[in-house]
Parts: structure tokens; sequence; C-alpha cells
């Protein structure tokens, strides 16, 4: 059975309670096209262990499997977009550690079914190197990491370029206070992820490294 609460002392001490399986489809069904666009980004900011992120990377790896079946590279290439896409905040390291492992394995359950014999460890690290920047450990309301050295949360920006990734990396803080009041009328909760017909207004990037093969993300030593 699907776990409603963990604990009472985390429903009190963090308003901690898990949206079902079902609740979970039948909202995500009123956005249905957006969560079956590939390269579409959900940021989810009390992400939990993971419910509806989940979800979301199940039927954006539909897609991927139903055009890319036949071509192993392809398939790599667009399901580490999918994965790229999905964005998460939560204040429990432990629910963080949860929502990259569902996510990854959501992902491994997909990509060695179809090439059993064929996986590549660098695509399986390129997944794991992203989940690492998507899933955050922080408070989305202070816009702050969690732990013993508290930093701005940012966010990471994937852009796919035949087998090459563009990232660039974003201040959250920074991305909140770009909207303007025009979209603010359209848009009162603010989606730092949403797709406007109209030009965007984005902040300049904290970071951009250079292009890197998809296949090369785990490589990156970072700390």
């Amino acid at each position: 059975m699907e776990k409603h609460i963990i604990s009472k002392e985390r429903v009190t001490n963090h308003g901690e309670v898990f949206t079902r399986k079902r609740e979970v489809n039948a909202m995500l069904d009123l956005v249905k096209q957006e969560t079956e666009r590939i390269e579409s980004r959900f940021l989810e900011p009390a992400c939990g262990t993971g419910n509806f992120l989940v979800e979301i990377l199940k039927r954006k790896l539909s897609i991927v499997k139903n055009r890319y079946a036949k071509n192993q590279l392809e398939f790599e290439r667009y399901a580490v977009l999918a994965v790229s896409s999905i964005y998460g905040i939560d204040i429990l390291q432990d629910n963080v550690q949860e929502c990259r492992k569902r996510l990854f394995g959501i992902f491994d359950w997909k990509y060695t079914e179809l090439f059993p014999k064929t996986t590549k460890n660098e695509c399986i690290s390129s997944v794991k190197f992203i989940l690492e920047k998507n899933i955050i450990w922080g408070d989305a309301i202070e816009m702050k990491t969690e732990g013993e050295n508290p930093q701005p949360i940012v966010f990471s920006e994937w852009s796919l370029f035949n087998n090459m990734i563009k990232r660039r990396d974003f201040s959250m803080k920074a991305m909140i206070n770009s909207y303007m009041p025009e979209q603010m009328e359209l848009f009162p909760e603010p989606d730092l992820f949403a797709d406007f017909n109209e030009e965007e207004f984005i902040p300049e990037p904290i970071n951009e490294p250079s292009l890197v093969h998809f296949l090369k993300l785990g490589e990156l030593d970072e700390n």
C-alpha cells in the first residue's frame, strides 16, 4: 500500500503528506500534453520522495521508448534529456536521496529493458550526475540549500545540441525576481520552467560551462 504519511512528527514539523498515485495522475492529466513533451521542464518545490516527478518521468520515457527504441544512441540521448527536464527540492535529506533513487530506477528499468546487453556505464553516470544537480536538498521558501553550509539554490538548465549538452546555471532567487508585472497577472503562481509564447525574461547565468558530450557528464569533477 502507498504511504500517505511516514510519521506524525514529520507531519507536525514539516507538513509532510504524500499525494497518492491516483491523485497525482489525475492532476498530471490536466497538463497531459506537457507531461508527454520530452523537453518540457517541471519543478516540484516540495518533492518529497518524488511521487509527481516519478510519474512525469514515466510518461516522458514512454514517449522516448515509442520513438527511439530501435536506435540505442537516440534513446540514450533523449532519455538523458527527459531526466534533465525534471527538478525537485525538499527540505528533508532522506526524501531527496529517495527521490533520486526512484527517478534513477525508472530510467534504469527502461534502459536495461530495451538494451540488456549493451547498456553503457557512461549513460548511467550521466543520468546520476544530472539527478544530483536537479534534485536539491534545500528550502524552497528560503531559496537556500540545507546542511552545514547553506548556499543559494542554483538550477542547471540543460539543452541538447546533437550529441552535446549545453548547461547554464541560474540562481533560483534571480529567476523569481526576473518575473515581470505583466507576467505575474497571467501567472500569479510563478512557474520557473514554463514555456511562454511571448519573450521570456531570463536572468544572466551565473555559470556557463563548455559544451560536453551527453555521455561524458559523469566524468566531470566539480568538487
